[in-house]
């Protein structure tokens, strides 16, 4: 069995069609059927039912498939202590990230991370889902938000704030709120993932839950930040996108003397003893950067 061809298996299992496979890892379709083809050959079992709308995993399948996770593991994991053999970073590394993370913070970083590596490509992989690393052949992933329980390592790099936001010319023309309960008569625009309540806490520690009745709904957050400086209403950004559309005066923060929730930064990685030197020194100057930015404005 190749390597190459168990990670295109475990990839088409988990985004469920072969063509959600080929557009993640920019193969033809019919690359990806001459593999699971070739693999099935080897194995002599067909792995997986193509005959509805969405494959299902034989009883083959369902066996091989937390082998070919564990495999690919330990050829990352073989991979990267090769690579410590050298202190120095160098190779290739592969970061998953979502959008708005990846624009807002990782990019501005890069230019100066590839100069104090030169030995180091990076591919930056922007994906807002939460793929799997072993099987996109990614190095470890940056991740905003609760972590599920899972046999990945974790390290927290910051925590980030959202601050409650509008343009000049939207509170020109509607006022701005004074108390979080204000915020019911106004034009309220929220990702999906924040439609029923926006959680607040008073000065005097009192927790403050506002039911949302959003006029515009978008499904990331890196939408938001043009919406409301064109005075769409008032959302909810992350400090790192609010706070410098602040400072160009764009965004008025709203409420500043309420504690709105503040979410984790991680950067994840699949467990094995030592850290690669690449990966090390990627997430090192993550934490850096992070720390500097938000610095101007806490």
């Amino acid at each position: 069995m190749e390597l190459s061809d168990l990670r295109i298996f475990v990839r088409v299992v988990d985004s469920g069609s072969l063509s959600s496979a080929a557009r993640f890892t920019g193969l033809p379709k019919s690359s990806i059927s001459r593999a699971l083809t070739r693999l099935e050959g080897d194995v002599g079992a067909a792995l997986l039912d193509r005959s509805g709308r969405r494959i299902r995993l034989t009883d083959a399948g369902n066996v091989l498939h937390p082998h070919a996770v564990r495999m690919l593991n330990a050829a990352a994991e073989a991979q990267a202590s090769l690579d410590d053999l050298s202190e120095v970073p160098k190779g290739t590394l592969k970061v998953n990230a979502p959008f708005a993370f990846a624009a807002g913070l990782l990019s501005p970083m890069l230019a100066d991370f590839i100069k104090r590596h030169p030995q180091l490509q990076v591919v930056l992989d922007v994906d807002n889902r939460r793929i799997d690393l072993a099987a996109a052949e990614a190095d470890l992933a940056i991740r905003v938000g609760a972590l599920p329980d899972s046999e990945l390592v974790a390290r927290r790099l910051a925590s980030m704030a959202l601050w409650t936001c509008a343009s000049p010319a939207y509170l020109k023309e509607r006022g701005q709120p004074a108390h979080p309960g204000d915020l019911e008569g106004h034009r309220l625009v929220s990702r999906v993932n924040q439609l029923a309540h926006w959680r607040y806490t008073a000065p005097t520690g009192e927790p403050i839950d506002i039911a949302v009745a959003p006029r515009t709904v978008i499904p990331d957050v890196a939408a938001l930040l043009p919406l409301l400086a064109n005075g769409c209403g008032v959302g909810r950004l992350p400090d790192f996108l609010a706070a410098p559309a602040v400072r160009r005066g764009e965004l008025v923060r709203l409420l500043p003397d309420f504690t709105s929730e503040v979410v984790d930064v991680h950067a994840v990685y699949t467990s094995r003893k030592t850290l690669a030197a690449k990966s090390r020194a990627f997430i090192d100057a993550v934490a850096r950067h992070l720390e500097a930015e938000q610095a101007h404005w806490r």
